[in-house]
């Protein structure tokens, strides 16, 4: 299990109600098609910016007098159905913005200097589903939306904290950079485990060592931080009636599952990537029925 907040939408789950179904197929459609310009395929950053210049447009005219798109415009295939959930769920239109002006950033963006410009792009790339989804449940109070954003960036934390090794590859280290220059430890650092880790696994190299005590204290941290995000959401799960609550507790319980497996590899990322099993998953479902 990927804890990933487009990963974990709950499209086809038994769990949601029929008539919800289409409309969070339709958010879901724009949300990783959009996220696919941004970090998919063989595009320049130009043309990214430019195929996402043109979901903007199409927001702007579903917030002002309605799509004016050609037929032939492939945008049709995402923006009518999603104008149409728009206007029948009365949803906000911010939150379409806020995932666009992220996606826009994973562009050009791939450091963040402090832990406040990275809940910052948590608030703009991960909260917004959770504000949607209240929205369709019509749960959207004030509570409640802030509930859903302690567990939408818990959530997208603990799927960075998972994938460092990955998302190295690709260029991107969500870590804050002041908190690595805080335990020591540099991007090489992290570079040279990556490299390690890979020669270790083809048997290239073997006598592969496991992470230093600073590397251990950093990520101790990060996953305390995602942990206390999710703890400090779960009381939604409560608020919200019937399936959703039940299924709210699942990817939640899902997501503090994950951080345990980084406490028990002592978040050795590199060798070992953690996921969840069987046994796993009969203890969230324990949990989450526990209440």
């Amino acid at each position: 299990m990927a804890v990933d907040h487009y990963e974990n939408f709950p499209v086809a789950s038994l769990l949601l109600p029929r008539r919800l179904r289409l409309p969070v197929k339709n958010i879901y459609r724009y949300a990783r098609t959009a996220d696919d310009i941004a970090d998919e395929g063989t595009a320049s950053p130009d043309q990214r910016l430019a195929q996402l210049a043109a979901y903007k447009v199409a927001l702007e005219q579903i917030a002002g007098a309605g799509l004016e798109l050609p037929p032939q415009d492939h945008r049709i295939q995402i923006f009518l159905p999603l104008q149409d959930s728009i206007r029948e769920h009365a949803l906000p239109l911010q939150p379409f913005f806020d995932l666009l002006s992220a996606f826009e950033q994973d562009v050009g963006v791939s450091r963040y200097p402090s832990n406040s410009e990275l809940m910052d792009y948590c608030r703009r790339s991960a909260n917004p589903v959770g504000q949607l989804m209240l929205h369709l449940y019509q749960a959207a109070s004030p509570e409640n939306l802030v509930y859903s954003d302690a567990i939408c960036t818990g959530l997208q934390l603990t799927n960075f904290w998972q994938d460092v090794a990955i998302d190295r590859a690709k260029d991107r280290i969500y870590i804050p950079l002041d908190r690595l220059q805080h335990h020591g430890i540099t991007q090489q650092d992290i570079d040279d485990k990556v490299h390690a880790a890979e020669r270790s696994r083809s048997h290239a190299m073997p006598g592969y060592t496991a992470p230093d005590p600073a590397w251990q204290a950093l990520m101790q941290e990060q996953v305390a931080q995602a942990r206390t995000l999710l703890l400090n959401g779960l009381p939604l799960t409560q608020r919200l009636p019937g399936r959703i609550g039940l299924e709210l507790k699942l990817v939640v319980h899902g997501g503090l599952r994950i951080l345990e497996r980084l406490d028990q590899l002592h978040y050795d990322i590199f060798l070992h990537r953690p996921s969840l099993q069987k046994r796993d998953w009969a203890v969230i479902i324990w949990r989450a029925l526990r209440g």
